[in-house]
C-alpha cells in the first residue's frame, strides 16, 4: 500500500544518505522503521529476542561468559 506523509527536508536527506551507505531505497528503511517500531510498541521486540543466543556454541555457559566480560571491564 501506498501512502503520503509530510516529512521534513533534513529527515529525507538523513534517510537518503543513510539509504545510499546500506544499499536499500528510502522505501525500505521506512518500511523497517515502522516494522521496528511496530515490535516495540506491541512488546514484540523482546519476544523475537528472547533466546536469541540459544544456539551459540562459541559463547558456551552463559553466566561465565557474563563474569569473563565483565572481568575485562573491571
Amino acid at each position: 500500500m501506498r501512502f503520503l506523509a509530510d516529512i521534513p527536508d533534513s529527515d529525507v536527506e538523513w534517510l537518503d544518505a543513510l539509504a545510499a551507505e546500506q544499499g536499500v531505497s528510502r522505501a525500505e528503511l521506512v518500511r523497517r522503521a515502522v516494522a521496528s517500531y511496530r515490535a516495540e510498541a506491541s512488546g514484540g521486540a523482546i519476544d523475537n529476542a528472547f533466546g536469541i543466543w540459544r544456539d551459540r556454541a562459541d559463547i558456551g555457559d552463559g553466566l561465565r561468559y557474563q563474569r569473563r566480560l565483565r572481568g575485562k571491564r573491571e
